[in-house]
């Protein structure tokens, strides 16, 4: 049926050639899945570009410390991504007026999911907190908002609001004190209007229209005759120009974590819906061509039932082009032999989206330990996460799940520590310190101990310091 259909109507494989599929099967059951040498290569893939766009994005970010202005508006003539105008900048007076011309849907729309956010990210503020160590020693963990943040949203040849809300609302609940963005414009050379209301209605104070490693150059090292400051803290997705750029500015500002293409795992099986599946893994191909979306499941009847309807929904999707680019390059149907060899799977993988849509899926979720956001049972598609439930969608990609989680309030500050110690505090630790000082060769720090002790000695005694 599908060789005649993409015959006669010039159209796209139908998704059963278009996804490869892994055959874990003869793997084993439970964490064997995890050492194939096949899944091992599909789950080792990185967030980080190749080294050639990591050295072109060094040139940009240099061009743009030396130039400014200039060598922004140079590169995104170049590159794309500027207003047709060349204006650089537009200032929060011009956001205000994009909010108020919002239509009352869209404006409420905004509204509920910048208080969803909101309510969520607010539990997360972190406090203040100190610790007696000893008698006469105390150290304070201090909680201190990052002063000026930089937030990168996508743009071009789509606009994202949602991406700006979850940038922005938690470093405004951590308490920034200033928030500048950076987006790209449109190929027509303009700005989407409701990326600009959002901006407007989280009283962002200018954004920077420019996109990719420019744009993170600007943001990182200021537009001095814009008036725009560096930030101290650069966050946000984006393509590869973008993750490049952050990771070139690593050591010398603050970013978040890289970011790769979006990415979605589903583990299912009967009785799940394979409509609702298959809608699930569509909603993930649809972030760009270079998306993963992969299914694991025990059920080859269901695996073949869920290609059917991914076929189905393809041949009416409007972005089909990139759907089919998407699935047939970064699609996997992967078969396992028990749910315990999926959770290994997931596991190994570290997927940015996770949904899990099986018959009893709290078992399966408590042994889940690496994922980005985690959606559980046939009520929660990632379209939610992404727009409305108030969890955060700025996710780790490529694997990093293993290690760091979603963007949060506490990317948005610090901890400093206070340590206060009285006489009492010092004498006690005075061994401590002394003993570990001569073990590595440091005169100099056992010294800074012991002088205090000789100088309250000779003070007791009367005794000139010489």
């Amino acid at each position: 049926m599908t060789a005649t259909r993409s015959a006669t109507r010039s159209a796209p494989p139908a998704l059963v050639t278009l996804m490869a599929s892994l055959d874990l099967r003869d793997a084993g059951p439970g964490a064997a899945a995890a050492a194939d040498p096949r899944l091992v290569s599909l789950a080792r893939r990185g967030a980080v570009p190749d080294p050639a766009v990591r050295a072109a994005a060094r040139e940009i970010l240099a061009d743009v410390e030396r130039g400014g202005s200039k060598a922004l508006a140079d590169a995104s003539r170049r590159f794309g991504g500027g207003l047709a105008d060349g204006r650089l900048v537009l200032r929060r007076e011009e956001l205000q007026a994009a909010a108020g011309a919002l239509d009352d849907p869209t404006r409420t729309a905004l509204t509920a999911a910048i208080a969803n956010v909101r309510r969520f990210a607010t539990r997360q503020r972190p406090a203040s907190t100190v610790t007696q160590i000893v008698r006469g020693v105390e150290i304070q963990r201090r909680w201190v908002p990052v002063a000026r943040v930089g937030a990168y949203v996508p743009g071009g040849a789509a606009a994202y609001p949602s991406s700006l809300v979850m940038t922005v609302v938690p470093a405004r609940v951590a308490g920034a004190a200033s928030i500048v963005v950076a987006s790209p414009a449109g190929p027509d050379g303009t700005m989407n209007p409701v990326l600009l209301g959002a901006a407007g209605l989280l009283d962002i104070e200018a954004i920077i229209v420019a996109g990719g490693a420019q744009a993170i150059g600007a943001l990182a090292f200021g537009l001095p005759d814009e008036g725009i400051e560096p930030v101290d803290l650069v966050v946000g997705p984006g393509n590869a120009w973008v993750t490049a750029a952050k990771l070139e500015l690593a050591g010398r500002t603050s970013i978040d974590l890289p970011a790769g293409p979006s990415e979605g795992m589903v583990v299912a099986e009967p009785p799940a819906d394979p409509l609702r599946i298959a809608a699930d893994l569509i909603t993930q191909a649809e972030h760009g061509p270079d998306s993963p979306a992969i299914l694991v499941t025990t059920s080859t009847e269901f695996a073949a039932a869920v290609a059917t309807q991914v076929d189905a929904l393809l041949e009416i999707a409007p972005r089909r082009d990139i759907l089919a680019r998407s699935l047939g390059e970064h699609g996997r149907i992967i078969l396992v032999a028990d749910i315990e060899a999926g959770v290994a799977v997931v596991n190994a993988y570290a997927p940015e989206h996770l949904s899990i849509d099986v018959d009893d899926p709290e078992p399966v979720l408590a042994e889940i330990r690496n994922a980005g956001s985690i959606f559980v049972g046939p009520w929660a598609p990632e379209s939610a996460g992404d727009y409305a439930t108030g969890a955060n969608h700025v996710l780790p990609t490529g694997g990093l799940a293993r290690g760091c989680g979603a963007l949060d309030v506490e990317t948005f500050g610090k901890f400093i520590q206070v340590q206060r110690i009285t006489r009492e505090g010092l004498a006690t630790l005075r061994p401590t310190i002394t003993t570990l000082a001569a073990a590595e060769g440091l005169d100099a720090h056992a010294q800074a101990v012991e002088i205090r002790f000789r100088e309250e000695a000779r003070d007791a005694a009367g005794e000139a310091p010489r």
